[in-house]
C-alpha cells in the first residue's frame, strides 16, 4: 500500500528556480487584542494559523520523535538547521531526494534559518568576516568553511524548505556600538544580495534586523530590511544573553515598526513568559529549543513551573506531569514512572517529557491564538503568570 505522505511529495523537487510564492495574499491577520494579534499565514505546504510556535528539528528531526508524533501535539510547522544540514548529510544530497519535506517524512510546512546563528555563535571558529560573507572551521571535522549569503540561499533552495531566512551577522551581548553598527549594516548589504538569489518553488524568504537593545540601530536596521520587501521579518539577536526586561522593552516597540501585513518572528524564545510576552507585542512566529533540550535534562514545563524529574520527591508521585494535559505522557504514566525512566538514563523518560514539554508549549500558543480572538489576551496572560509567579514564591 502506498504512502500518502510520500505520494503528495514525490512530483515536488526544490531546484525549480520560479521563485513563486503561494498566490494571493501570504498573510492575513484575522483578529487583533491590543497589539497582539491572530492571522494566517500561507505556505506550499499549508496554512499556519498564527500565534505559532516552532518546534525545532535541527538535524531534520525533532529529537526522539516520529513526525506523526509532532503532528498530533498541533505543531503546525518545524524548523530545520541550514548550517548542520549542509554539512551533514549535504543539502545536495537532500535534494537529490527529493528535499526536506520527503527526507525527514514531514509533510507541512517547514522554516528553515540562514546558519548565521550557528556560525556566529561559535565564535572561536571564525577566521574572518566580511561584506562577502564569513569564513570559518566547521564544528564537524574542522574544515576551513564559508557562508556567503548566495550560498545561504542556495543551500535552502536545494532543502526546498517553505520559508528561507537570508544570513544575518549576530553580534554577541556587550559588543561596542561600533561593532554592533558595523554588523547592522553588513545585515542589510547580505540581505540585499541574498534578496535577488534564486529560490525554490513557492518558497517565501524573510529578511531579520538586528542592533541588539540600540533603539537607535534596531530602528535602522528594521527600516532597511523592510524596505526590501520580503515576505515576513524577524527580530534577531535579542534571545543570546541581553537582559530579559531589555529584550521584552525592545521587543515591545520594535515589532510594531515591522510591517503589519507581513508575518513577525522573533528568534528564539520558548518559554511561557517569553511567549506570552512576544505575542502581546505582536509577534506571530517563534521558535526556541527549550522544550526539547529541557526534556533532555528530565525536566517538564507545566502551568506552575519546571519540574526536575531527578528528585526523590517524584518517587512514589502517583500524579500526571501535570493535571489536566492530554499528552501521551501524561495520560499513561506517573511521575515516579518518568522519575525512574530518567534516572536510568531510559530513552523513554526523554521521549516521554519531549512529548510532554511540547504540547505545554504548542497548547499554551494556541490558548494565546484564542484569547486573542475571544478579546481576552489581557486576562489569559495574566492568569498564566500568577500562576507561575505562585509556584516560585
Amino acid at each position: 500500500m502506498s504512502d500518502p505522505v510520500d505520494g503528495a511529495l514525490r512530483n515536488r523537487h526544490p531546484h525549480q528556480e520560479t521563485g513563486q510564492v503561494p498566490a494571493g495574499r501570504v498573510f492575513e491577520v484575522t483578529a487583533e487584542d491590543g497589539r497582539a494579534r491572530a492571522g494566517v499565514l500561507r505556505t506550499a505546504h499549508g496554512d499556519v494559523e498564527t500565534p505559532a510556535f516552532m518546534p525545532v528539528g535541527t538535524k531534520a528531526t525533532v529529537k526522539t520523535l516520529d513526525p506523526s508524533e509532532v503532528r498530533a501535539l498541533g505543531a503546525q510547522i518545524v524548523l530545520g538547521n541550514t548550517y548542520h544540514l549542509h554539512f551533514r548529510p549535504g543539502d545536495e544530497l537532500i535534494a537529490s531526494l527529493g528535499g526536506l519535506h520527503r527526507f525527514m517524512a514531514w509533510d507541512g510546512p517547514i522554516l528553515t534559518d540562514s546558519g548565521g546563528f550557528q556560525v556566529f555563535s561559535l565564535r572561536d571558529t571564525i577566521a574572518r568576516v566580511d561584506d562577502e560573507g564569513v569564513t570559518f572551521r566547521n564544528v564537524y571535522d574542522g574544515a576551513a568553511a564559508r557562508f556567503t549569503p548566495e550560498l545561504a540561499a542556495r543551500i535552502q533552495q536545494n532543502l526546498g524548505s517553505d520559508i528561507a531566512m537570508c544570513l544575518d551577522q549576530v553580534p554577541p551581548p556587550g559588543v561596542s556600538r561600533n561593532d554592533l553598527a558595523d554588523a547592522v549594516r553588513r545585515t542589510t548589504l547580505w540581505a540585499q544580495l541574498q534578496a535577488a538569489a534564486p529560490r525554490a518553488d513557492g518558497q517565501l524568504r524573510f529578511g531579520i534586523n538586528q542592533g541588539g537593545t540600540d533603539e537607535e540601530l534596531r530602528r535602522r536596521s528594521i527600516e532597511e530590511i523592510a524596505e526590501l520587501g520580503f515576505d515576513g521579518n524577524a527580530i534577531g539577536g535579542l534571545a543570546i544573553g541581553e537582559d530579559r526586561a531589555a529584550t521584552f522593552a525592545t521587543t515591545d516597540w520594535a515589532a510594531q515598526l515591522l510591517p503589519a501585513d507581513r508575518p513577525r518572528y522573533f528568534m528564539g524564545i520558548g518559554d511561557a513568559e517569553g511567549i506570552l510576552e512576544v505575542v502581546e507585542a505582536g509577534v506571530d512566529l517563534f521558535d526556541c529549543v527549550l522544550p526539547t533540550r529541557t526534556a533532555r535534562t528530565g525536566s517538564a514545563l507545566t502551568a506552575s513551573g519546571r519540574l526536575n524529574l531527578r528528585g526523590s520527591r517524584f518517587t512514589r508521585d502517583e500524579r500526571p506531569l501535570e493535571e489536566g494535559c492530554d499528552c501521551p505522557a501524561c495520560w499513561r504514566f506517573t511521575r515516579a514512572y518518568i522519575r525512574h525512566l530518567v534516572n536510568q538514563n531510559e530513552l523513554l523518560g526523554i521521549r516521554l517529557l519531549t512529548l510532554h514539554n511540547l504540547r505545554f508549549v504548542l497548547a499554551l500558543t494556541r490558548g494565546a491564538r484564542m484569547a486573542v480572538e475571544n478579546g481576552t489576551f489581557d486576562a489569559y496572560k495574566r492568569d498564566r503568570l500568577e500562576r507561575l509567579a505562585w509556584a516560585d514564591s
